[in-house]
């Protein structure tokens, strides 16, 4: 599976959520393609807002029960690069 971690923001500030099994399954539902399919050729602004959307749900965060009325409250979304704010090796130093 594909894992993403999505920054939205509805006006309430910033929340992450990292997609789920399920907001995968409904995206395909949704779009009529698999996950694969949709990684590859590039998820779409809509495509990222419904996982965030999905995953929300999941993670039981309040949304609207309507997709496009929690589109219409996002005011920042974005995929988080955790491997870039998690590094997992120390940055080489000049001291050697």
């Amino acid at each position: 599976m594909i894992k993403l971690t999505i920054e939205v923001d509805t006006g309430d500030g910033p929340q992450r959520v990292g997609t789920t099994v399920y907001a995968w399954s409904q995206l395909e539902r949704r779009t009529h393609s698999k996950a694969s399919r949709l990684a590859q050729d590039g998820l779409g602004v809509e495509d990222i807002a419904y996982l965030a959307y999905e995953s929300s749900r999941a993670a039981r965060i309040v949304v609207p029960a309507v997709f496009d009325d929690y589109l219409k409250r996002i005011v920042h979304l974005e995929l988080v690069d955790e491997e870039a704010s998690h590094p997992t090796q120390a940055a080489p130093s000049d001291e050697n």
